[in-house]
Formats: C-alpha cells, structure tokens, sequence
C-alpha cells in the first residue's frame, strides 16, 4: 500500500527504484516477493482497478478520495479481481485494518463498504448478473 502510495504521488519514474522502497521495508523475502508483485500487478491494472471501483464508489468521484484511501482500495481491488488465492474476506478485512492505520477515523467504514460493493458487483459479474459470494 505505500508502495502504491508513493508511485501516486511520484508517479511512473519511482518503479525504477522501487525494489529498494520494498526491500527496507520488507520483514523477509516471501514478504519483498508478495509486495512487488502486488505493487507491480495493481500499478500494472490500474486503470482497470479505477473502472472497477469507480463502479463501486456511490455518490462519490475517486478524484475526492484520499491518495492513502485510494492506494488501499486500489491494492484491494487488485487482489479481489485478480488474487483468486487471497480469501476475499481477508482482503476486506487487510483492507479496513490498513485504514484504522493509516488513514481517518471514517476511513474503515467508507473502505469496508466500497470494497463490499465491489465484490457484489465482481460476483455479478462472473455469474452472469446475479451474486454467488460467500
């Protein structure tokens, strides 16, 4: 999510340096691993995680949403659509405890609620317009 965070605010040229960003913030190498690729794999997508939650966020414009907030939806849109091995409970809920963390007091819930929306509309999706989510 910092990771994602920086390159919003620095843009493009940071994904050259990157590795080093992950690699002093990284416990362990499985944790270095996992980062990168979902920093690369969101940052790669990300228009498509835009669209995505774009279609979730209601009543709001994503240019209103904080650069934390935005950085924590777009990892977690990233890993509903496309991490089918992550539980999309445990995004949800590695999602509201980034925002306890990380952002205001009202984050969890606004965050909790976009990304609920879009695993309804992601399950919609797959099945063809009616919702099979556990």
């Amino acid at each position: 999510m910092q990771a994602l965070y920086q390159l919003d605010i620095q843009g493009d040229e940071l994904l050259t340096s990157i590795h080093e960003f992950l690699r002093e913030n990284a416990r362990d190498d499985l944790v270095y691993q996992m980062a990168l690729d979902w920093t690369k794999g969101t940052w790669s997508r990300l228009k498509e995680c835009d669209e995505l939650l774009a279609r979730s966020v209601i009543k709001w414009q994503m240019s209103r949403i904080s650069s934390v907030d935005k950085s924590i939806l777009r990892l977690s849109a990233y890993q509903l659509k496309y991490c089918s091995q992550i539980p999309p409970k445990v995004t949800i809920n590695e999602a509201i405890e980034l925002a306890k963390r990380y952002s205001t007091a009202q984050a969890p819930g606004f965050i909790n609620g976009v990304l609920d929306g879009l695993l309804r509309k992601l399950g919609e999706d797959a099945s063809g317009g009616e919702a099979k989510i556990q």
